[in-house]
């Protein structure tokens, strides 16, 4: 499947007051590599705006393995795994320095029509096709 990653620096702000990413942050990191994801098959916000659907999280589970302290720059990898019917990414997050998967998490998003506000139960096909070029 296409995957993106980013690399992200923990700062102050994002810790908790034990010194540790504050479980809260985890979701902005996810939504840094989703976005490089879909920009990468040329299909970011704004593509999505302009292609009159969105696409909301109905379901997001984090598995937190290990904490992550200051200042550790971190890879989140966000892999998309179902585009069909709904948009499935799965991601993993792990130090950018030694490697070792610090969390999992995916998210799964489905396509309203902005105009009705109607649920869709498959994917537009503007979507579908710049993923296919990706496979």
């Amino acid at each position: 499947m296409i995957s993106a990653n980013v690399v992200v620096k923990v700062q102050f702000y994002d810790l908790d007051p034990m010194g540790i990413v504050w479980h809260g942050n985890y979701p902005r990191f996810l939504e840094q590599a989703r976005s490089a994801l879909f920009e990468k098959i040329s299909f970011g916000y704004r593509e999505m705006s302009e292609s009159g659907f969105a696409w909301p999280i109905v379901d997001m589970r984090i598995k937190y393995v290990r904490p992550i302290d200051l200042s550790r720059p971190i890879t989140v990898t966000a892999t998309l795994v179902e585009y069909e019917n709904r948009l499935k990414v799965n991601y993993i997050i792990t130090d950018a320095d030694d490697g070792a998967i610090l969390t999992r998490a995916h998210t799964i998003q489905v396509t309203v029509d902005r105009a009705s506000n109607e649920l869709c139960f498959e994917t537009p096909a503007a979507l579908v096709e710049k993923v296919r070029r990706w496979l």
